[in-house]
């Protein structure tokens, strides 16, 4: 018998739409990381090869293979022999996409008080995760407030 002291639970559609949204942020996260790594490896070397990508996301050589593998599958990316990963349209799409929603929330972030250092290492997490409509409420915050010079 439920007791009447207790919260009502939470709708469990409700709930398992919130859980699963979470789970597929994770896996999208993962893609979008590699993405913006590759992107950015690409403008400030030219080149984006598997070991600098496994380098720079802390993994290891064979799992940076492994998700380059998939990237090239989805269309994201592809390889030329002995000259490393490169964007396709789609890739450079979503590395701009990704991008943005970084410089948002970081700047959001400090706007708010949070120091550079910890927005930038809290953005990494939030701007996989943050829904459009609260980046766009980030957006609009930030549009409000005053420049500063």
């Amino acid at each position: 018998m439920p007791d009447p002291d207790d919260p009502a639970p939470p709708d469990a559609p409700a709930e398992a739409a919130r859980h699963a949204s979470a789970r597929s942020a994770r896996a999208s996260a993962l893609t979008e990381d590699y993405v913006e790594i590759i992107a950015d490896l690409l403008a400030r070397e030219g080149e984006a090869r598997p070991t600098d990508i496994a380098r720079r996301l802390g993994v290891a050589h064979a799992t940076a293979i492994k998700t380059i593998a998939r990237l090239k599958r989805d269309g994201l990316a592809h390889a030329r022999p002995y000259r490393g990963v490169f964007l396709t349209d789609a890739g450079i799409a979503l590395a701009r996409r990704v991008k943005a929603r970084h410089q948002t929330v970081v700047a959001f972030l400090g706007a708010i008080g949070v120091p550079e250092a910890i927005a930038e290492a809290d953005a990494e997490g939030i701007e996989h995760h943050v829904s459009d409509e609260t980046l766009a409420a980030f957006e609009r915050f930030l549009a409000q407030r005053p420049r500063r010079r």
